[in-house]
């Protein structure tokens, strides 16, 4: 395939509904994937919305260049997560607007579609039946499927087979996609995608964004009054994938322990059931705190003694939660309530970063949680080993030079291009 742009460098059109400075996770890894391929040689584009991942819209031009980035932002409604109308409604805005400008406007070598809103993979087969657009899909998550496992959908019902035969269309016609590990790969090809189509890459954190730092260099502990507490954080989005009835179900019988303290930070629809739990059993060991802005991170994360990961059981595949890189880039170890069949439980498990509890596996899932942080809480070696190993992993696989390093390649062999990076290069990125 020859480019469409006059000389070497292959242009690609990101499309998702967040983009910086937003701070939704697929804006955030989107931003960094961009701005890493823009320098690397790419003409990179990016087609957003003005929306915030929360609610409202952000005081952003329509048409702005970002760290080599060219961002183009169309109108579309901004009413946010906090009604499933709103929701529906932004996300149909964006929809048919993103679809006008991507077959009036220029073409490009690929276009690039995230799986925010839902459907957004439609675009890019529309886009090939009426202009011969090449395009992928960067399958951060799999819709219905999600609203199918969290219930909001019935798997039998005319809504599900319709999103269903829609979307599945979207994946059947792409040139490539990229999942987040062997579980999605898996629902992916039952929804008829070649083998030779499906290619991993996991998301990521950043090595200078998030590193180890030790609790008594930590501003943010002596700002949040957490001197001698062993903290268990809860970071991220508090969504319908997420369980939370175990990790409940330990703060209350762990209240009142002089040093123990759980930690929320973020959003989600099941925030306002865990700060009511909170409210109701009148708990004095919990706090439920905004997110932090991209630039506190490197000492949010680090905050934390010990880590909490959630995850529907119904949910592996559908949902990969990409804030365990980030507890793993922060050196500290993580216990998951969820699956262990799912890619983060086999990354947790098979890199011996943390403890998975598993709910359909272990008779008391929450007695298990209540021994295994009572446990973290009491050996520090184990929790300094267990974040040691998690903070090298991460730099070995995990990083955001070495995933984005697999993007370019994958990118390059799609539209043409240099080849592979060297393998010297490619370590000298992680170092």
């Amino acid at each position: 395939m020859t480019p469409s742009k006059t000389g070497d460098a292959p242009s690609i059109l990101f499309i998702n509904q967040h983009y910086w400075p937003d701070l939704a996770s697929t804006a955030q890894h989107l931003t960094d994937l961009a701005e890493y391929l823009a320098g690397d040689g790419f003409d990179t584009h990016v087609l957003c919305s003005r929306g915030h991942y929360l609610s409202g819209s952000m005081e952003v031009p329509a048409e702005e260049t970002h760290n080599g980035v060219q961002i183009h932002r169309v109108r579309a409604t901004a009413f946010g997560r906090d009604s499933i109308l709103g929701r529906i409604t932004d996300y149909a805005s964006f929809y048919t607007s993103t679809l006008a400008r991507v077959l009036t406007g220029r073409s490009y070598d690929t276009i690039v579609t995230l799986t925010t809103p839902p459907l957004l993979p439609l675009v890019g087969t529309v886009a090939r039946a009426l202009r011969g657009q090449a395009y992928g899909i960067w399958s951060m998550d799999l819709h219905p499927d999600a609203e199918v496992a969290a219930g909001m959908l019935a798997e039998d019902g005319r809504p599900a087979r319709l999103l269903h035969a829609l979307n599945d269309a979207g994946y059947r016609n792409a040139d490539f996609v990229v999942d987040l590990g062997a579980h999605m790969k898996r629902r992916l090809r039952r929804k008829g995608v070649p083998d030779d189509r499906l290619h991993t890459i996991p998301v990521w954190s950043k090595k200078e964004e998030v590193s180890p730092i030790a609790h008594e260099e930590n501003p943010l502990r002596d700002e949040l009054g957490l001197e001698n507490k062993f903290v268990v954080m809860y970071s991220g989005n508090a969504g319908r994938a997420h369980r939370f009835e175990e990790a409940l179900a330990v703060m209350r019988r762990l209240d009142g322990h002089p040093h123990i303290e759980f930690v929320f930070v973020g959003e989600g629809p099941q925030k306002e059931r865990i700060e009511t739990f909170a409210d109701d059993h009148d708990l004095s060991n919990f706090r439920y705190l905004p997110y932090f802005p991209r630039e506190q991170i490197k000492h949010s994360l680090p905050m934390a003694d010990v880590h909490l990961m959630t995850l529907r059981e119904e949910m592996a595949g559908i949902a990969v939660p990409g804030k365990l890189y980030g507890i793993m880039a922060a050196g500290r170890p993580v216990v998951m309530v969820g699956p262990a069949a799912s890619e983060s439980g086999e990354t947790i498990r098979g890199h011996d970063v943390g403890h998975v509890v598993d709910p359909s596996r272990d008779a008391d899932p929450a007695q298990r949680l209540y021994d295994t942080l009572l446990r973290l809480y009491s050996e520090d070696d184990e929790r300094r080993r267990l974040g040691e190993r998690g903070r090298e992993v991460f730099l070995e696989t995990f990083e955001r030079a070495v995933c984005c390093r697999s993007w370019t390649d994958l990118l390059r062999a799609q539209v043409g291009g240099e080849g592979p990076t060297d393998k010297d290069e490619m370590a000298a990125e992680r170092n």
